[in-house]
C-alpha cells in the first residue's frame, strides 16, 4: 500500500465589492478575496495539496486564471474535479488538514460548515477533514487585514484495482 503526501498554500488580497468565500462558505465581511474565480484560498490550498500528493501539478495548470470559463466560478467545483481526477488515477483521499490565516473576520463559527463542504466535494467522511483558523496577532499584511492565506496538507493512498 503506497501513501503520498502533498502540501498546498494560497493567499489573496481582500478587496471591496467581493463576497468573502472560504471553504465554499460565504462568510459575512465587508470585503472578499480578490481572484479570477471566487478567490477561495482555502479550497485552492487544498487542491494544490491533493494535486501535489499525486504529482499532478497545481491548481493553476488545471484551472488557469487566463481561462474565461473559470472567471467568478465557485472553487468548490475545482475541488470536486480534483477529487474525480484523483479517483480516476487510482488514489483515495485518506485525510486533509488545512489552516486558514486571517486577522478578521473570526472564522471559528464557520469551520464546521466548511468541513462539510470539503467532505462532500471530495466524497470523504467528515472525520477525514480537519480545518483550523489562526491569526497572526497583527503581524504583517495578513495581520493588518490586507489579505487571507491558507496552507494545507493531504494524504493519499493508492488503491489497487
Amino acid at each position: 500500500m503506497t501513501h503520498r503526501i502533498g502540501t498546498g498554500f494560497d493567499a489573496h488580497r481582500l478587496k471591496e465589492g467581493r463576497r468573502l468565500v472560504l471553504g465554499g462558505v460565504e462568510v459575512p465581511h465587508p470585503r472578499g478575496l480578490d481572484g479570477h474565480s471566487d478567490g477561495d484560498c482555502l479550497i485552492h490550498a487544498l487542491c494544490d495539496a491533493l494535486l501535489g500528493a499525486a504529482s499532478l501539478g497545481e491548481i493553476g495548470t488545471l484551472f488557469p486564471s487566463s481561462d474565461p470559463r473559470f472567471e467568478g466560478r465557485s472553487s468548490v467545483l475545482f475541488l470536486e474535479e480534483v477529487g474525480r481526477l484523483l479517483r480516476k488515477r487510482g488514489y483515495r483521499v485518506v485525510n486533509v488538514d488545512a489552516t486558514v490565516i486571517a486577522e478578521n473576520p473570526r472564522l471559528s463559527p464557520h469551520l464546521s460548515s466548511m468541513r462539510e463542504v470539503v467532505s462532500r466535494a471530495l466524497k470523504v467522511p467528515l472525520g477525514d477533514v480537519s480545518l483550523k483558523a489562526k491569526s497572526t496577532d497583527g503581524l504583517g499584511p495578513i495581520g493588518h487585514g490586507d489579505g487571507i492565506a491558507a496552507q494545507a496538507v493531504a494524504l493519499l493512498e493508492e488503491v489497487k484495482p
